[in-house]
């Protein structure tokens, strides 16, 4: 969390990842070098630098497409989620050095505008593999460009979380312009199948991540039913909720986190401020909800964030009778806290 902008916040976490994620760059691409002068010793250098950044960028998109639906599966890949827009940064600016080249190679040299170039020398023939493809790509950079310059939370906090949600979203218009990009060029360039295979291995595995979350999160939005005579809902027992998490209910479209903390129970959105996070994933830490993603933190009696923050998150009222936890499935109005209810009642 942070009071103040500033350029980067360093911590240990954001080192170690960013270290990583520096070497595996380095190490793809000298590995990518290496294995293209052995097996294609005749390739320029300007074709070699062309295949070496664009497919570790395309190859990035994929990663970061996965890690959503992964962490979704199990919680052991929130590590990789923690700075994942430095990976969204990073990829756009491989791109970047790969369109670069493409431009420099293939359209610096004649009397037309670069950049005019990309459109006006590409013409269709009638065929699939006549189709222009460098269009495709120089939109989808666009995309990657602007979701990187909007990747720091000032511009979260400024365009507010569900309109930066929105716009980062675009990430899959992105995807699916490359996958275009690819697929064209392929079929223009390249005889062989280890790029088409390698291509729709990829396409099929982020399908097939992002179908499995989907299926797995449908049970987090059955609705509740059983609602009382005096509004609440019969939500859980006290005793299916682990100390110091949550369990996550679906009440009026809306998913509730209700937690069970030092013999008491409160119920909050469970949606961070940040970036949408599940807060019912986190936990109670230091007497505060902190999310899983970033590291957010609520209070849970209160669902206002500790000075000098000023994040807040919608709070329910509940009631504990029998052994069995009960919701108002409307949130109290913004800056009324709802009472924590002891367990045992």
């Amino acid at each position: 969390m942070s009071s103040q902008y500033q350029a980067v916040q360093w911590n240990r976490q954001k080192r170690i990842y960013d270290l990583l994620l520096i070497s595996g760059v380095a190490l793809y691409l000298v590995v990518f070098a290496v294995v293209t002068e052995h097996y294609f010793p005749y390739v320029t250098e300007e074709i070699l630098i062309m295949r070496a950044f664009g497919t570790l960028a395309f190859l990035l998109l994929h990663l970061i497409l996965c890690i959503g639906p992964l962490c979704r599966l199990n919680p052991k890949f929130l590590c990789l989620l923690y700075n994942r827009r430095h990976m969204g940064v990073t990829c756009f600016f491989l791109g970047l050095i790969h369109a670069v080249m493409v431009v420099a190679t293939y359209h610096a040299g004649g009397d037309i505008n670069p950049i005019a170039s990309i459109f006006v020398t590409s013409r269709l023939t009638g065929s699939l593999a006549g189709v222009p493809f460098q269009p495709f790509g120089f939109f989808a950079l666009c995309i990657l460009f602007l979701m990187a310059a909007t990747s720091h939370d000032f511009w979260l906090s400024n365009l507010t979380p569900p309109i930066w949600k929105t716009l980062h979203m675009l990430v899959y218009a992105a995807y699916f312009l490359l996958v275009l990009h690819v697929t064209f060029g392929v079929l223009q360039g390249e005889a062989g199948l280890l790029y088409s295979v390698t291509m729709a291995a990829g396409l099929l595995t982020v399908i097939a991540l992002h179908k499995a979350a989907a299926w797995r999160e449908r049970r987090n939005d059955r609705e509740l039913e059983g609602l009382r005579g005096d509004g609440f809902c019969d939500a859980c027992s006290v005793d299916d909720i682990p100390e110091n998490r949550a369990r996550v209910v679906c009440l009026s479209g809306e998913r509730v986190a209700i937690f069970k903390y030092d013999g008491k129970i409160s119920a909050v959105s469970n949606v961070c401020q940040h970036q949408n996070g599940p807060l019912g994933e986190g936990k109670i830490v230091f007497g505060c909800i902190t999310c899983p993603w970033h590291g957010y933190q609520y209070r849970p009696e209160t669902g206002e964030s500790p000075p000098p923050f000023k994040e807040r998150v919608a709070t329910y009222d509940v009631r504990v009778q029998n052994g069995r936890v009960f919701v108002f499935p409307k949130p109290k109005m913004d800056g009324m806290s709802a009472p924590a209810i002891l367990t045992r009642q």
